[in-house]
Formats: C-alpha cells, structure tokens, sequence
C-alpha cells in the first residue's frame, strides 16, 4: 500500500539540512522513539489477525496514555511534557509501518480497519468514556489538533493538540463544583472529517443516557496574540490545503451514521458561556467573543459578485464562512454542533475556542528552546483556564 503524504514527510530534513530526518531527530530527543520501537517490535511478533488488532489496539492506547501523562505531569523532565509533536509523529511512524506490513498476510480492507484503529486508540477516541467519575462532577468534553502547515515547517506544533493533551482526564475545581474532562486530538484532515471522525470523537457524549456531557468544546490555533469564542460555525468548505494536500469546496459533507438534522443548517451560533469565559481574566492573550461572517445573501448562491461580509448572519443566506473562516477549525464546531442538535442536546452547551499561535526559536534549524516552550505553556494554561471558567458556568446553572 502507498505511502501518504503526511508519511512521506517522515523522512524530511529541517531546512533541508542535519544529519537525521527531522521526525527521526525529535523522536530520539523526546524519547518517544522508545515507544516507536516497542510497538514496532510487538506489532511484528503478532502471529495472527486477531492477535495484530488487539496489540494494535493496545499500543495505541499506551501512546495516547503516555503522551497525556507527560502532559500532565508538573514536574521538569528533559523534553518539555507540553510537546505535541512526537505523538503526531510517532504515530506517522508507526502507521507507515502498518501499511507495508507483510506478516500475517492482509488484504486491503482489513490493512485499511488497522490503520484506523490505529489512528483511532492513537486520538484518544476509542476507549472508555469517564472512568471514575462521580455523578456530581460536570463533564467536559474538548478537542484540539495535530501540527499542520508542515510543507512551511517540519517544527510546527498546535497547542490546541497540546491542551487537548493537558486536559484529558483533568479534574478542574471550580467555585461551582469539580469538572471532570475527555479529550482527543483531531486530524487535519477533510477525508477524516468526511468519515466523520468528528461525530466519533463527540457522538458517544451526546448520546441520550448518564455519559453525555455537560458541555462540549472544540478548540485550534488562530493567529498570534488572541483568543477568540467563535460566536458562528457556517456550513462551508473554502478549500485550503489539509496535511495530504487534499482540498474540499462547498458544503460540509454528512456523516452516514450519526443522527442530524434532516436539513443541515447554514449556521450554528455558539452556546458556550462566553461572558464567563471572558470575564475570567485569563491571559496573556486578550479574550473576545468573535463576530464577522460571510454570506450569499438569501437567493444569490452561488454567485460570487453577491458575497458580502456581515457581523451575523441575514435571514436566509447561505454561508461562505463562519466567524472562525472555513477550514477544518471552523468545521470541527459545525459537525460538533450539528451532531448536538441531531441527538437533541439541547441543554449542552457548545462552541469552539480559537487559541493563540505561537513563536517558534529564530533559528529555523532549532527543534525547541526554553522560549518556546515557555510560550505554549502560558497558551495551555490559558486554554486550561477558559475550559475551567466554562465548566464553572456549567456548574452554577445545575445547581
């Protein structure tokens, strides 16, 4: 089977330069190589079909597990715990792996169900829902990114990826209660949002019955120095480049096999409380709920002399892009939200959470640098922190 592009950038140099591929380099920095290495050498020694799946499986959960431990853990260690990037990497290793396997024998569909339970474990997706829990607690769930913008720089990392990282699992206390949170990491990727990873990730908490959370988030990366509650979720594709290099146009696709609504809306407007997210006094970065959409007027789709930029939605129209543009950030909260609405979660707020970018080491050959890691701790913890101040809202209202 053929490689993919995010896999072929395995064996890239930064800068073109170094003795080692980049993913190779921070792989061996990190200490995630070890990890590569033992699922490698598991993987390999499986002897039948049911035996791969279930170490496949098992070793994907140990990745997810131990990057959240890392990320969680207070204490210095050598490789900075916050750093997201050797998960996304290392499970590029290990899938590419997975894809020339030869032992035992596999033909193409059940190659492709292993690199999606793969990919899955390796997300924080498929497991159980909220273990240990209390019925008293407030449960949150968010979602975060991988790197992207990698054909730029190998070095990228998302803090919306290393947050997602931080939270997972984290019991925040608030004035309100104690609110309990399940994270994953979602692709950059429109063919993963067209299998409807979104409504994977966030379908087993809306359901009906005693786990549907109590609020749902998702978050990423804007542009440097803010963070924005995104006030609108258009249904709208604009077709930037995922990390295949894959584009989509036009509206957002359906999920098969998630309940929505029979129409999907144009427009889903946030329900997060942001008055308290804002109200928190988090920093560094200044918090603001976002407006600024773009629209078709009613009856003018899709002719491009009629598009105009408005701070809400007419009645209507037909979106362009939503208050958070129209790539997969702006995605990740309409198929959310629409899933919401689908499994009649009416009472769950949701929304999305557009966080800061970072500053990455002048020198385009550096990896890391105290500065930098610096800078995406004070990004996570102000992202904790809105989460924490979210889940507080919550709380006050159930009592």
């Amino acid at each position: 089977m053929a490689s993919t592009v995010e896999e072929s950038r395995l064996s890239l140099r930064l800068g073109g330069g170094g003795s080692a591929p980049f993913a190779t380099a921070l792989l061996q920095a990190s200490g995630w190589d070890r990890l590569v290495d033992d699922a490698l050498e598991r993987i390999t020694a499986c002897e039948s079909l049911d035996e791969l799946f279930e170490v496949v499986d098992d070793a994907g959960r140990c990745c997810w597990n131990d990057a959240v431990r890392r990320a969680r853990a207070d204490e210095a260690t050598a490789w900075d715990g916050l750093d997201d990037r050797p998960l996304y990497w290392a499970r590029l290793s290990v899938g590419a792996a997975l894809r020339r396997l030869e032992t035992p024998p596999l033909d193409r569909q059940q190659r492709e169900a292993l690199l999606h339970r793969w990919d899955r474990t390796t997300r924080g997706i498929d497991r159980p829902l909220w273990p240990d829990r209390s019925d008293a607690e407030v449960l949150i769930m968010v979602s975060g990114f991988d790197v992207f913008g990698l054909d730029t720089s190998l070095r990228h990392s998302n803090p919306s990826g290393a947050a997602a990282l931080r939270l997972d699992g984290a019991l925040l206390e608030t004035p309100h209660g104690t609110a309990r949170v399940r994270s994953v990491v979602l692709p950059v990727s429109w063919g993963a949002f067209d299998q409807g990873v979104v409504e994977d990730a966030f379908g087993p908490v809306l359901r009906p019955g005693p786990d549907r959370a109590d609020l749902i988030m998702t978050i990423s990366m804007t542009g440097r120095g803010r963070m924005d509650v995104e006030k609108w979720a258009g249904n709208a594709r604009g077709g930037s480049p995922d990390n295949e290099r894959a584009q989509r146009f036009g509206a957002v696709s359906r999920a098969s096999h998630w309940p929505q609504p029979f129409d999907s809306p144009e427009w889903i407007e946030t329900t997060l409380p942001y008055a308290a997210m804002i109200a928190a006094g988090s920093g560094p970065w200044p918090v603001a709920l976002r407006d600024g959409i773009r629209e078709w007027p009613a009856g003018t789709l899709p002719d491009p002399r009629a598009l105009r930029d408005r701070p809400d939605p007419s009645p209507g129209s037909s979106a362009a892009a939503g208050t958070g543009g129209d790539y997969l950030s702006n995605e990740s909260m309409y198929r959310a939200n629409r899933l919401r609405q689908g499994l009649q979660a009416w009472d769950v707020p949701g929304g999305h959470l557009h966080v800061s970018a970072l500053a990455y080491p002048d020198d385009p050959t550096v990896i890391t640098d105290g500065a930098f890691e610096a800078d995406r701790r004070a990004v996570v913890d102000q992202t904790v922190a809105l989460v924490r101040a979210a889940a507080g809202a919550v709380g006050r209202r159930r009592r």
